[in-house]
């Protein structure tokens, strides 16, 4: 089991994670509501992107729906949760960050700082699952199927 595998696996639940992320944390400063929410918005919408983009690559494959959504709980749960509470804690840890605003480079700059983190110490969580045929492990399963 290689790094480079696990990297690449993580950087796939970053995608999805990131567009959720990015999507909530948008939504909820331009709509004024509090960091709390913000971040449970935010958390929705990554679980989501990033359930939804696995499910995308393994309907593709011939899946039903119902073995899609399996298999994207399966491989994606620990690593969205993981990068997940990272991110937001290193979000909600940037003095100013959640109250600076979207025309704010810090808002933006906390964000993305943030998103590297979470890359950062997810890649040996999801090598750990691959390495025991769970997470991204999963999905491969499912590529030639």
């Amino acid at each position: 089991m290689s790094w480079r595998t696990a990297a690449q696996a993580t950087l796939h639940c970053l995608t999805g994670c990131a567009i959720g992320e990015v999507l909530g944390m948008v939504i909820g400063t331009a709509a004024g509501l509090s960091a709390g929410a913000t971040v449970a918005l935010a958390v929705a919408l990554a679980f989501f992107f990033g359930y939804a983009l696995t499910m995308r690559g393994v309907l593709r494959a011939g899946l039903s729906f119902r073995e899609a959504l399996r298999v994207a709980l399966a491989a994606d749960t620990v690593s969205i949760l993981v990068m997940e509470i990272v991110d937001n804690a290193v979000m909600v840890g940037v003095p100013g960050a959640m109250e600076a605003g979207l025309a704010n480079w810090l808002f933006w700059a906390a964000l993305a700082f943030a998103l590297a983190v979470a890359f950062v110490l997810t890649v040996p969580v999801n090598r750990w699952l691959i390495a025991r045929g769970r997470g991204h492990a999963v999905v491969h399963a499912h590529h030639h199927h």
